[in-house]
């Protein structure tokens, strides 16, 4: 590490501090401005701070691998999350929800289900499942960014207590960063995490111009068309993946043919099978859904699901292009010498590149950006956990007259005991992928189901909702289970066949068995109460079929109208999603020089933003304010 890196890294941290203690004051008049900013926070402020929330480190790393291996086409693995569930958010999903004006995503189920029992345990179970999953992520990001920083930095770290090691310098790092991020973040709530993300996504992007200024300048096109083929530069695909390394680099296309993908016609259309239900089903209670709520209106709550999408992409993939054009040029043809390369060898592509191949101070940026996409990603957390314990649980069951202090007390207690359970999860760094495999594929396999029944079907009620997420979330678990157990079945049973199979072919179980268990919940129970409904309506307006609710209403008020906006919002989701792409692949076409296939890409990004100005945006100015 040179001087000049360090002393980059260090003014970032300070500046963090500074800026996060600077805004804290404004958190301080009660829970609507500790968790929501008081409501009073621009727009594209929310809009920055939600693209940098989304700027990880350790999803980073998995691009950069996933890029170099498959080539341009593996920017539709991200539609395994789904990365697209930000345009359903952009074109409909914030305004429904932000139409709510409440304060967390338990909180809004009670206005769909009501205040009865099954209202509160469907309210409940969302309170846990977001509880969870913070200290879930919390416990990853210890570990991730504790490795992360050990092969990044050259001293160590170690505590020892006379010659018992107390803690490890992996810890020791992950335990400063976390600390410093977690004295900011609950010192000012939700101002403190807008303020200092913005910061953090200038660095960010700063960072990404530089690496990739860096790589276009330092590397001819020659040195880079040498490795790649013309498959690696192409999106389209047919039902097997084609060969994308020539023979020399034999090595990369057996490591595809190992990694389970290479019916990639299938896999897109699960992923895509499974994208269109989860990202109708919404954001899961966390930092995604709080930057919705906090918007002043809910006209604004659309404008920032728009920027999202529109600041995010472009700056990360030409950090993420900048790192795979080194690592192709430079890494490549000693790794083919690795007779036993594996998947976990593309993992260290980003601090390999980072360590050796970055010129002095664009380095120290670019680990000051990396840092932050940490700091902004682990504090939207520790913002977003503690709102359903103190808002949801504390609040609501045990203490529901307090004062605005008291309540702000409780949640900067609920925020260390958040990150403490974290940390001390993080400890246990052999079973922390496991317990992050069972949050994203078991909870998130268990949600989408139910929260897609909730938005577009009237009859369903709380218990529905409780059954439909419990049912998904038990399948899910066995369906974890089966893979940490798979070399103790035989492999003609069809628990080792199942065992087998990737997590994305047995989504469509999952979500079977989470359908029953709605369903069954539902008509096994009465229906939520007209009145709520009616309500519920009446503020959302979602499509869907809620006839018995709309013919209520306008014996009441014939001015309401019914939405039949579904087949305009499914198209502009479909022109939103090759937007989307557009603004992927444009910065990696520009990077690996292939300025035909960059010329194509700018040309659809600017047509289907002229499609969506007139069907999109024009739409969302005449939302009153």
């Amino acid at each position: 590490m040179n001087i000049i890196d360090v002393s980059i890294i260090v003014i970032y941290v300070l500046l963090t501090l500074f800026v996060g203690i600077w805004v804290s004051k404004r958190a301080s008049k009660g829970l609507k401005s500790y968790f929501l900013g008081g409501n009073d926070i621009k727009w594209y402020y929310l809009g920055l701070s939600n693209g940098s929330g989304m700027f990880d480190i350790s999803g980073t790393a998995w691009m950069v691998g996933i890029l170099f291996l498959y080539g341009v086409k593996s920017f539709m693995f991200m539609w395994l999350w789904p990365i697209f569930n930000q345009i359903f958010v952009m074109m409909f999903l914030a305004v429904w929800i932000r139409r709510s004006n409440i304060m967390t995503g338990s909180e809004w189920i009670l206005t769909r289900f009501g205040n009865d029992k099954a209202g509160k345990a469907s309210h409940l179970i969302v309170a846990v499942f977001a509880i969870v999953s913070a200290v879930g992520f919390i416990a990853y990001f210890f570990e991730g960014v504790g490795k992360f920083m050990t092969i990044i930095l050259p001293w160590d770290f170690s505590l020892y207590i006379g010659e018992m090691l107390l803690l490890n310098s992996e810890q020791s790092y992950a335990l400063i960063i976390i600390i410093l991020t977690t004295i900011y973040t609950i010192k000012g709530g939700m101002y403190s995490v807008v303020a200092t993300e913005v910061l953090q996504y200038v660095i960010m992007v700063i960072a990404g111009f530089l690496v990739a200024g860096y790589a276009f300048f330092a590397f001819s096109d020659i040195e880079i068309t040498s490795v790649i083929t013309e498959e690696w530069k192409n999106i389209f695909f047919g039902w097997d993946l084609g060969i994308h390394w020539d023979e020399k680099y034999q090595a990369f296309n057996d490591l595809i043919d190992s990694e389970g993908y290479k019916m990639f016609g299938a896999f897109i259309g699960m992923s895509l099978f499974k994208g269109f239900f989860a990202s109708i089903a919404g954001p899961t209670p966390s930092f995604d859904m709080q930057r919705i709520l906090s918007t002043k209106t809910v006209k604004e709550a659309a404008y920032m699901g728009g920027f999202t999408n529109l600041i995010l992409f472009i700056p990360r993939y030409l950090l993420i292009g900048g790192i795979v054009v080194i690592a192709l040029v430079v890494l490549s043809p000693g790794m083919i010498a690795n007779p036993s390369l594996v998947g976990g060898d593309l993992e260290v592509l980003l601090p390999k590149v980072i360590n050796f191949h970055v010129p002095v101070g664009v380095k120290g940026l670019l680990l000051a950006g990396l840092l932050a996409a940490f700091m902004s990603t682990f504090s939207a957390f520790v913002n977003a956990g503690p709102a359903y314990i103190v808002n949801d649980i504390y609040k609501k069951y045990f203490k529901p007259e307090a004062s605005s202090k008291h309540y702000i007390k409780a949640s900067h207690i609920a925020s260390f005991l958040v990150v403490g359970l974290g940390v001390f999860m993080g400890f246990f760094a052999e079973s922390i992928n496991s317990l992050t495999l069972w949050i994203t594929s078991a909870l998130f396999g268990g949600y989408v189901a139910a929260n897609f029944l909730k938005w577009i079907w009237w009859r369903f009620n709380g218990w529905g909702y409780f059954w439909g997420m419990l049912a998904g979330l038990i399948i899910a678990s066995l369906q974890f289970v089966l893979d940490q157990n798979k070399g103790n079945f035989s492999e003609d049973s069809l628990l080792g066949e199942l065992a087998n199979w990737h997590a994305i072919y047995l989504f469509p179980i999952i979500f079977g068995f989470s359908l029953l268990g709605s369903f069954l919940g539902t008509y096994l129970s009465k229906p939520t109460e007209m009145g709520v409904l009616k309500s519920f309506y009446k503020n959302v307006r979602p499509w869907g079929w809620w006839g018995p609710v709309y013919r209520e209403l306008n014996n009441e008020d014939i001015s309401i109208s019914k939405n039949t906006n579904f087949w305009k919002d499914m198209g502009n989701c479909t022109i939103g999603i090759v937007w989307q792409s557009s603004m992927i692949v444009l910065p990696i076409y520009f990077m690996i020089r292939d300025y035909p296939k960059a010329w194509v890409a700018l040309a659809i990004f600017v047509l289907t933003s002229v499609i969506l100005k007139y069907t999109w945006l024009d739409r969302v100015r005449k939302i009153p304010n």
